[in-house]
């Protein structure tokens, strides 16, 4: 009974010299002498504890035992070659590693990264979303998209999405409500989000009230969206970012009032990642946009 797995070198001798029906052909493919092959096949029989080749005969011709052995050391070394093959494509595959919101992912990202794909297919994108935009910590990404000033000591910014403000709310609620000017939104309640303040907004339209502080309070801009839309109250949103609830007829547009926010979304990077091509082509591709 084998009790060991003959070592590797053991077995491509043994299916060189079955495949070829020959020890010098085997040696002439393996790089090795002659005698080095008869001393491997020599070590497989004494660790299987059975012949593996008939040498009886004029040409080497497998044993029942190595017949059956064969098959298996064919599917092994398959099998090795297939994890190698994997490995090595894996390893050739370039690799660019984003944090962002999760809005920012659905809405601007993913529908710009097609094309750069298809100019770049030997690169794998990361995603991982991240909640806190306006708190910047360097970690291990390629490049992260923020939400604030785009002032990050040491690091490179560029502004990915800078749109002026307004206010939504859902039909309903606007009917219900009598929302018809600014003013009128004493009655309604204010949906806040600290990636959104309202003050900049309350200037605009004239309204001389403080920043809200009470009101329900979301940190994703997609559920702020949908809780506007679904009547909690009216929220301040973003052209590119509430394009589908405003297509659908879910949220409409408040008064002819816009404003322009203290924060956008930027690309922020350190200087070193644009020296590979593929992160400058995607910053071009995510850019094209803005």
């Amino acid at each position: 009974m084998v009790k060991r797995a003959p070592p590797l070198h053991v077995l491509f001798a043994f299916e060189a010299v079955a495949r070829l029906s020959s020890f010098s052909k085997a040696a002439e493919e393996l790089s090795v002498t002659r005698s080095a092959v008869s001393h491997r096949i020599q070590m497989l029989e004494e660790m299987l504890g059975s012949p593996v080749f008939d040498r009886t005969q004029r040409s080497l011709i497998p044993t029942p035992t190595g017949a059956a052995y064969l098959i298996a050391v064919r599917r092994a070394l398959a099998a090795l070659n297939d994890v190698a093959a994997q490995v090595g494509e894996t390893s050739r595959k370039k690799r660019i590693a984003l944090t962002m919101p999760p809005t920012i992912a659905r809405m601007i990202v993913l529908p710009r990264l097609r094309n750069f794909l298809d100019q770049y297919p030997d690169v794998e994108v990361s995603i991982e979303l991240s909640m806190s935009q306006l708190d910047y910590k360097v970690g291990d990404t390629d490049l992260d998209i923020r939400f604030g000033t785009g002032n990050h000591a040491g690091m490179e910014s560029r502004c990915l999405l800078d749109e002026p403000i307004f206010v939504v709310a859902s039909p309903r609620y606007v009917e219900e409500n009598g929302l018809r000017e600014p003013k009128d939104l004493v009655r309604a309640q204010f949906l806040r989000s600290k990636l959104e303040i309202w003050r900049p907004w309350f200037v605009a339209a004239g309204l001389d009230w403080d920043e809200p502080r009470a009101g329900h309070r979301f940190e994703d801009l997609s559920l702020l969206y949908q809780a506007a839309a679904s009547g909690l109250g009216v929220a301040l949103a973003r052209a590119s970012l509430a394009k589908p609830l405003l297509d659908a007829g879910a949220l409409v547009s408040l008064f002819d009032v816009t404003a322009a926010s203290p924060y956008a979304y930027y690309l922020v990077y350190h200087q070193a990642v644009v020296e590979r091509l593929e992160i400058v082509s995607l910053l071009e591709h995510l850019l094209e946009g803005h």
